[in-house]
């Protein structure tokens, strides 16, 4: 195994009503920093798909009858295997998904402070009336069996941010993680085994063909995914026929606008890793800069600066800040964004890589993007920033604003004032100032136009895993 702790655990199946089942059709899994296999996971079947659901369904009734407090008793006991796991979480994190060991870890650790908050965020009972002969009482209850899809960006972190609300809430629930990165998520539901009801929680893994499964099983009532925005599409239609809940996470192409006040000095290492997180995968990084003419040439020069510093390379290696792309064909697709970046603007930094195989590139910086260009309009999804500057703060709205995408945007600059009152113009269903992103267990967090549908975190996204029920009590006169 290419680049590994002699020491990590694979894990031995999925999780199907808290057995571990394995599979004789498999799902070999690349390391990115090698591009070579380095192991298998199971690929579902149908019948191990509607064993799973069952499995999930016939748990729904005891699960869903329990106080919140109990609930919250057992998930603590499962954010607790977790955590004594998270080296190895990690480990698995860095083999399959490619990031540094020290990112990985701190996926696990940001996935459990989410979970762990969601146990003390119970949804109240609101008494609408109660006078006369007459009370009204509106309660949130679950909705059964919950289907979650996960991406392969932060495989642990998206599972965790889908298994605390799910199970908080009453459901139960059936989890699939990209067929990419199968085993750290494989690995939560082996730690789940001997802690969870069966059939609480239940991990399959598999390709394309098992989601297609999943939001067409009519005995599944919601589907939770993170992804593309061409595949969200397909689920909302596939989800209609069944009229179930869904719940979208999709993509974005996040644009930060810099104010003639903005502080280079200060602010342009955030600025800078804003856009190269986790080598650019990130839904909600920033992926369009506009920069004000008076500072275009300061914040450029300073994202080169910061962009000559940083290690790339595989995520055991000591120093490295950024791993490889995750996977070849979002390699290649950002890949060729960087070969003919030169055609649609100038490029003013593309970095080294190592000497070695694996889905390296180099951090790509280009300015005065053409606006009409694939660059500039869609999502790249990988290590290459386009940059444009702007003469009057309604052009940089404007262009900031036209896009079919709307997950998240930032304003950066000194004066916090005038920073909102350009934050508030913005059509993103998440505005920063003076940082991007920046997320937290408490804040709702949505797109809107074609990044998404609904809302994860907070109340707002525990009340997307229930129903609302009206209870209405007449007395006697």
């Amino acid at each position: 195994m290419s680049n590994t702790k002699p020491d990590i655990i694979l894990p031995k199946g999925m999780l199907i009503g808290n057995a571990i089942v394995t599979t004789r059709d498999c799902i070999g899994v690349i390391d990115p920093a090698s591009g070579k296999h380095f192991a298998d996971a199971p690929n579902a079947s149908q019948a191990d798909l509607d064993a799973a659901v069952a499995a999930a369904k016939a748990a729904f009734p005891a699960w869903s009858a329990r106080t919140w407090a109990d609930r919250a008793e057992v998930l603590t006991r499962y954010i607790e295997a977790i955590r004594a796991d998270i080296d190895n979480l990690a480990a698995l994190l860095v083999c399959e998904q490619g990031k540094p060991f020290q990112k990985a870890r701190s996926e696990v650790t940001s996935g459990l402070n989410f979970f762990s908050a969601y146990r003390g965020m119970e949804l109240p009972v609101e008494v609408i009336g109660d006078a006369g002969t007459q009370r009204v009482e509106v309660r949130r209850i679950p909705l059964g069996v919950v289907g979650a899809i996960t991406a392969w960006n932060y495989p642990v972190l998206l599972a965790l941010w889908k298994i605390g609300p799910a199970l908080i809430t009453g459901n139960t629930l059936v989890l699939k993680p990209s067929p990419y990165t199968p085993l750290s998520v494989l690995r939560l539901g082996e730690l789940a085994k001997d802690i969870l009801p069966p059939g609480v929680l239940n991990v399959v893994s598999g390709g394309d063909e098992l989601g297609r499964w999943m939001t067409d099983h009519p005995d599944i009532s919601k589907i939770a995914f993170t992804g593309s925005t061409g595949t969200g599409k397909k689920i909302m239609a596939s989800a209609a026929t069944t009229l179930k809940r869904i719940t979208l996470e999709l993509g974005g192409n996040d644009a930060g606008i810099i104010l003639p006040d903005f502080d280079v000095s200060a602010q342009v290492e955030d600025l800078f890793w804003t856009s190269f997180s986790n080598c650019g995968q990130v839904c909600a990084s920033i992926k369009r800069l506009l920069v004000h003419e008076s500072r275009m040439d300061q914040v450029c020069d300073g994202l080169v600066d910061v962009a000559k510093k940083v290690k790339i390379g595989a995520g055991f290696d000591s120093g490295v800040e950024i791993g490889p792309m995750q996977n070849r064909m979002q390699y290649d697709k950002v890949k060729k964004l960087i070969e003919t970046a030169g055609d649609v603007g100038r490029i003013i930094h593309s970095g080294t890589i190592p000497n070695r195989d694996g889905y390296f590139l180099p951090l790509t910086i280009v300015r005065d993007v053409d606006p009409d260009s694939e660059l500039w309009r869609e999502e790249q999804f990988g290590p290459i920033l386009p940059i444009r500057s702007y003469r009057d703060i309604d052009t940089a709205i404007a262009e900031a604003n036209d896009s079919n995408y709307g997950l998240g945007a930032s304003v950066w600059g000194v004066d916090l004032a005038a920073a909102e009152a350009v934050a508030r113009r913005l059509h993103a269903g998440s505005v920063w100032t003076n940082t991007h992103p920046a997320m937290r267990p408490d804040i709702p967090f949505g797109g809107i136009k074609q990044s998404g549908y609904g809302v994860e975190f907070a109340r707002y996204g525990l009340a997307e895993y229930t129903n609302v029920q009206v209870i209405n009590v007449k007395r006697s006169g």
